[in-house]
């Protein structure tokens, strides 16, 4: 009889159980049979189960889908933020933006900085448990400098010796030969004692050298960032030149491992067990493209979402609510905005009105930028007209551009012939483009509403889906006449600010086609300045000499500011934080589903 008991009290939980499995916690009616005083009894018994425990989820709506998320190949903020989670670096940033240890335990320059040694972390592993050694960060170098992968940030690894000539190497010339290049590069994987690693197997494999034909005492913190980030040569292969669209084939190191994905619609990350970083986070992460910020707000409002960009037109709504208001938070950002001009010398086959400084000049003055922060984007951000935000190192107010209409219309008169007048602007069929939504619609009205009061020129507005507005960034052929874009800073450095984007031979100033060899010049001394107080000079005197050239109209610098679930909890703020708070730091991150309705 206690045999039987036990079973059929078996019997019972395993009831609840299957009924707690599904949603919600609906009681479930038992037929059982028990014994009382000796003689077996049938009873109908009614279990209430447990209620199902809610998934640790972030759900954060990222906006736009990336163009692409290739490691060697991206460089906007939306793919970086997806990167970060599958991958990490030799190196890392920390809450407070200092270099820290990543996928090395250590590093060290030669006197000189000219060579720089990592030593790994031991036992490293891939998501996938497969072995992680110094050839796979090998590759990762390789890869970026090789002109085969034509990638966004390719020029930032120049100062490894061999990298410029390789990546301005010829690659359909008859004699290229790209084994020559690679032997000639100042990169080496080895082990401790400096012997040779056989493959990527090869677990005593731990040393890294890097050799620069110039000193570069920032590249510990660059060996950091993505185009460091070692994904797999063997999945780069199979997957061929849309490898990075399937998760399959992102295996990383990260803290997160990619788990699926539907373009446009969702990603979804669940912690990786084997990260060798601080910690390993506790929740999973879920990525939106919502591309209208109504939207967006809209899934938040309904508990939908647990994170998004607040958007100026959200602010009445924010303030009027006590609790979105203690969910809205706002710190300083690093990104710096500008109307971007394209400086190639003709457009649409014909000569390029903005190859005219004085055409630069004007649209510049003319833009009401405190207008724009103040009527557009409800003081989520504020006004600049230099180019490094205040607060980061080389930041510069002095400034030759402000808002003055009056100086906006003498630059115009004083332009060249073909373009001196807004009717021959007119004339020319100038146009503004733009990631289209409805509330990017408006902000763009705005901007053709200003430069037609302030200066008299027509714009007609020429909406595009988000991806294509990136794509049509990337290319010196298709980079729009005008349109609103920036940068974010990938490390807390000037070099980041000035010779990664602005020097004439980066992929970043060849886009607009913005070229001053004065500027490169003294960047490039910048670069390889060992002393501070002389490498700031230098720097300095480089955004005058870039900020003289109006090569855009600055602008605003960011706020981070997001609507946060208050559930969401533990996060470090950074003015680097891409899609979330505590972005650069996810593992500090819980999320507390007890208050969640």
């Amino acid at each position: 009889m206690r045999k039987l008991f036990v079973v059929l009290s078996a019997l019972i939980v395993a009831s609840m159980l299957l009924s707690a499995c599904g949603a919600p916690a609906t009681p479930a009616t038992v037929v059982q049979t028990v014994v009382v005083a000796g003689t077996p009894e049938v009873q109908v018994v009614v279990a209430t189960p447990a209620p199902e425990a809610k998934p640790a989820v972030l759900r954060v709506n990222t906006s736009t889908y990336p163009d692409i998320i290739d490691p060697q190949k991206s460089s906007f903020v939306n793919e970086i933020a997806h990167l970060n989670k599958v991958y990490m670096g030799l190196t890392a940033l920390n809450e407070k933006l200092e270099t820290v240890p990543g996928s090395a335990e250590s590093w060290k320059f030669n006197d000189d900085a000219t060579q720089l040694t990592f030593t790994l972390k031991k036992d490293l592993k891939y998501s996938d448990g497969s072995v992680l050694n110094a050839m796979r960060f090998a590759f990762a170098f390789q890869r970026n400098i090789d002109p085969a992968t034509a990638g966004e940030y390719a020029s930032i690894t120049d100062e490894i010796a061999g990298a410029p000539e390789w990546r301005a190497a010829d690659t359909a010339a008859a004699d290229y030969d790209p084994a020559t290049f690679i032997a000639a590069l100042g990169i080496k994987a080895s082990h401790a004692d400096g012997a040779a690693c056989v493959d990527y197997e090869d677990v005593a494999c731990d040393t890294l050298t890097l050799n620069f034909s110039k000193p570069a005492p920032y590249f510990a913190t660059i060996a950091g960032i993505w185009v460091a980030y070692p994904a797999k040569e063997e999945n780069i292969s199979a997957g061929g030149d849309i490898w990075w669209t399937s998760s399959v084939y992102q295996i990383g190191n990260g803290p997160y491992i990619w788990k699926s994905v539907e373009p446009f619609v969702k990603s979804v990350f669940t912690p990786n067990p084997l990260y060798a970083g601080p910690a390993i986070p506790t929740y999973d992460i879920e990525f939106r493209y919502i591309t209208d910020s109504a939207v967006a707000m809209a899934a938040y409002q309904n508990n939908e979402l647990d994170v998004i960009v607040s958007a100026a037109e959200d602010l009445p709504v924010i303030e009027a609510d006590p609790a979105l208001t203690a969910e809205h938070v706002k710190y300083a950002g690093s990104c710096t905005t500008k109307i971007q001009f394209n400086l190639h010398p003709t457009w649409n086959g014909n000569p390029n009105p903005f190859s005219d400084k004085k055409v630069r000049e004007a649209f510049a003055f003319a833009y009401d930028a405190e207008g724009w922060v103040t009527a557009v984007d409800g003081g989520l951000g504020s006004a600049t007209w230099s180019w490094i935000p205040n607060g980061y190192p080389g930041y510069d107010a002095n400034s030759p551009l402000k808002f003055d209409v009056a100086a906006a219309k003498a630059a115009l008169a004083a332009a060249s012939e073909p373009f001196n007048t807004p009717e021959k602007l007119n004339a020319l069929g100038l146009k503004m483009t733009y990631s289209d939504s409805a509330r990017n619609r408006a902000r763009h009205e705005w901007l053709a509403a200003n430069y037609k009061a302030n200066l008299g020129v027509d714009l007609a507005l020429d909406p595009v889906d988000a991806t294509t507005y990136t794509a049509l960034q990337k290319d010196p052929t298709t980079f729009p006449l005008l349109g609103r874009g920036g940068w974010c800073a990938d490390y807390p450095d000037p070099q980041n600010w000035l010779s990664v984007y602005w020097r004439s031979d980066t992929t970043f100033a060849s886009r607009p086609g913005y070229a001053n060899a004065e500027f490169d010049k003294l960047v490039n001394e910048a670069d390889t300045t060992v002393d501070p107080a002389k490498r700031a000079d230098l720097y300095k005197q480089a955004q005058q000499v870039m900020l003289a050239d109006i090569p855009a109209a600055f602008g605003y610098n960011s706020l981070n500011h997001f609507l946060v679930k208050p559930w969401v909890k533990g996060f470090n703020t950074t003015p680097q934080d891409g899609e979330f708070p505590g972005d650069v730091t996810p593992w500090t991150i819980t999320i507390d589903t007890t208050m969640i309705p």
